[in-house]
């Protein structure tokens, strides 16, 4: 009897290993159905980011993104607020362009602001004007498109280069550059119906050149019209829509003010 009782713990010794066996199974099991409900996430959004890309790239008008997959935070609003969010539209106007031909003349890149599109002058207006081509309506209607889609804040910035003009219409560079952004502006908002507010203009002169002034090929590069999809950080450095926001800020600020002058004023009688 005694030595029965000593065998049997050796005999359940041999016998745990299936109870390694038994937690390696069962956590590979686990992965494995993490691994799946992934990847079934990952098919449906995809699948819906991939009938938006099909949507906007055969011209059946414009086409708003999943919202979860363009990163829009509900509590700073509808802004996508993330540079790598905006990829995703430029990507969709780079093949656009490419398509029709434009890419030469149009350029879609990003930077701190958002992303850039970039209309080289000969896009939209000749030499010294600030009238739209016929062939810059097709541009902007393309380009309204894709701004349709999103709710960020628009601003489109008119520049020029260092080659002075003075005449009836434009004094200097600051006229031709403000009034070839604005023009840009009227047209979206007065034939295409985009929101007067989330759009503004802009006009640099010379003074935002991309290249060197001192040669022909630098000016002309100089010479552009700039519609920038701003991100969320420079979303909030404009100023608000909301009049009473505007106002409840101004209040705030001249509170500040006069708290401020009251306490230098309070120091300086009680330091006589």
């Amino acid at each position: 009897m005694n030595r029965r009782i000593k065998r049997n713990p050796d005999k359940e010794n041999l016998e745990r290993w299936l109870l390694t066996y038994a937690d390696l199974i069962t956590l590979l099991l686990a992965f494995f159905v993490v691994l799946y409900s992934i990847s079934k996430v990952d098919s449906g959004k995809y699948t819906e980011v991939s009938l938006a890309l099909q949507s906007a790239l055969h011209g059946k008008g414009p086409t708003v993104l999943p919202r979860d997959m363009i990163g829009i935070d509900e509590e700073l609003g509808d802004a996508w607020s993330a540079i790598g969010d905006l990829r995703i539209l430029q990507g969709l106007i780079r093949t656009k362009l490419n398509e029709i031909g434009l890419s030469a003349s149009i350029t879609a890149n990003m930077d701190q602001r958002g992303l850039v599109i970039r209309v080289s002058e000969s896009a939209f207006f000749d030499l010294g004007s600030a009238d739209l081509r016929p062939e810059a309506f097709h541009v902007l209607d393309l380009i309204f498109d894709f701004l349709n889609t999103i709710p960020n804040h628009i601003r489109i910035e008119g520049h020029t280069d260092n080659l002075p003009i003075s005449n009836s219409r434009f004094p200097s560079n600051w006229e031709l550059s403000v009034n070839r952004a604005t023009v840009c502006v009227r047209y979206l908002i007065e034939k295409r119906d985009f929101r007067p507010e989330r759009i503004s203009a802009l006009g640099y002169g010379e003074y935002r050149p991309v290249a060197s002034n001192s040669s022909p090929e630098g000016r002309r590069n100089n010479r552009r019209v700039d519609i920038i999809v701003l991100n969320w950080n420079e979303r909030r450095n404009e100023p608000s829509e909301d009049p009473e926001d505007i106002s409840r800020i101004a209040e705030k600020n001249s509170l500040s003010e006069t708290n401020e002058r009251f306490k230098r004023n309070a120091t300086s009688s009680l330091t006589r």
